[in-house]
This record gives structure tokens, C-alpha cells and sequence, in this order.
């Protein structure tokens, strides 16, 4: 068991690492904005975009509202939170959690 315990924590290390979190939102809508999404573990990176700075970038992932958090995985959309019409998020931080863990063990 002490032999696998560490080949169990370099596989989460290996597949985690091809994870990344981006928030997409804008400084007008700083209100709302998603805070616990630098609490989410098990991630290569997290970044903040501010959809007025970097409009390339949110017309290429199709940003129609503010926030909207996208996981990625090596590099490919796998999966998307949106705010409602009041640009409120919808997803819990427990949610986009749970669907990291899913694609982290998706790989195994």
C-alpha cells in the first residue's frame, strides 16, 4: 500500500495538471464576480479574462454573458458555467468542483 499511495498522487498530479479554469467577466460586472474560483483545487491554472480587454478571446469561446467560467482540458472546452440574465453565476463553487474531480477521473 505505501508504494501505491504515491503512484495514486502522481497520476492526480499527472491528470490535474492538464486542467485549467478560466473566468471569463468584465470590470463593470465586478459585483459579481466569482471569488471562490481561486478555491477550486486539483487545476494546472486558474485565470481571470476581462471580456473589454481581451474581446478576441471572449469572441472565440462565445462569451454571451458575464461571468462564465470554462474548464479545460489539454487545452479543449469540456465544460461551461454561465450567470443568468442578472449576471449572477448559477453553479455553486461545489458544482464546478465535482465536474473537475468527474474529468480528472474520467482519465482512469
Amino acid at each position: 500500500m505505501k508504494k501505491l499511495l504515491p503512484l495514486l498522487m502522481l497520476l492526480s498530479i499527472s491528470a490535474s495538471s492538464q486542467i485549467q479554469v478560466s473566468q471569463f467577466n468584465a470590470k463593470w460586472n465586478e459585483s459579481n464576480g466569482v471569488a471562490w474560483v481561486h478555491d477550486l483545487t486539483d487545476v494546472k491554472t486558474i485565470s481571470y479574462i476581462d471580456i473589454a480587454k481581451e474581446t478576441k478571446l471572449a469572441t472565440k469561446h462565445k462569451i454571451a454573458v458575464v461571468p462564465t467560467i470554462i474548464i479545460f482540458k489539454d487545452g479543449e472546452e469540456v465544460a461551461r458555467f454561465q450567470a443568468d440574465l442578472s449576471f449572477k453565476m448559477l453553479a455553486t463553487k461545489e458544482e464546478v468542483q465535482e465536474e473537475i474531480d468527474n474529468i480528472i477521473m474520467s482519465d482512469f
